[in-house]
């Protein structure tokens, strides 16, 4: 599962990482202000008091190594700085900052920021859907006991036919799916799987973690 971590949690860092909490990622969240992650704690399981300019606490909660970092933090724009300098010391490769004003902005992306934004709702909204493009499994709830899943096709699936993935994966069910742009609810299980193709299955809830983790 992917790992994103959310530094500041004011308006915008806060909206991100609920926004994020939704999706089928790990959300890292943290703020030096303990009503700040109380409150997000109520979405996110990993939310944590540090201060982030401190190398070892950040690497003490697991942010290091990670593939995207969010900084949100507001008017400190010295914090801002030197937390941006820590997460790179620490490996993390895209790290994505908001800023205050232009020469704010300046600063983080010569320290290494691969994005600076500037805030805020709708810059959340922005940063979330691009952020989920690279997801490609997707969970909807339809009762207690029942679960479809949306994924697009990897290489365990391309290339085969309908009726050979269900028989592998006799739990599940491909109850429709969408091809070259058009979505096809008439299943022809001799349909054969291609790339970048998006299947829909249905299942009971205990069988969704399993498969999830045979298709990866």
């Amino acid at each position: 599962m992917k790992t994103i971590a959310v530094i500041g949690l004011g308006r915008f860092g806060f909206y991100v990482a609920k926004s994020l909490s939704r999706l089928d990622v790990k959300v890292i969240a943290v703020d030096n202000d303990e009503k700040k992650v109380q409150e997000i704690s109520e979405f996110i399981d990993d939310a944590y008091i540090i201060d982030s300019i401190n190398k070892q606490a950040l690497e003490e909660v697991g942010i290091y190594n990670l593939d995207t970092v969010i900084v949100s933090i507001g008017e400190n724009i010295e914090a801002s700085i030197l937390t941006v300098m820590a997460l790179k010391d620490l490996n993390n490769k895209t790290i994505i900052a908001k800023a205050i004003n232009s020469t704010h902005g300046e600063i983080l992306s010569k320290i290494g920021a691969y994005k600076v934004v500037y805030p805020e709702k709708i810059a959340g909204r922005m940063l979330v859907k691009k952020l989920v493009d690279t997801i490609t499994v997707e969970e909807i709830d339809i009762s207690n006991s029942i679960k479809m899943i949306k994924l697009f096709a990897n290489e365990k699936f391309i290339n085969k036919k309908i009726f050979q993935i269900e028989n592998e994966f006799k739990n599940l069910k491909i109850v429709s799916y969408k091809s070259s742009g058009n979505w096809f609810i008439n299943i022809d299980s001799s349909y054969e799987i291609k790339k970048d193709d998006l299947l829909v299955f249905i299942c009971e809830v205990k069988y969704v973690k399993d498969f999830l983790l045979s298709v990866k």
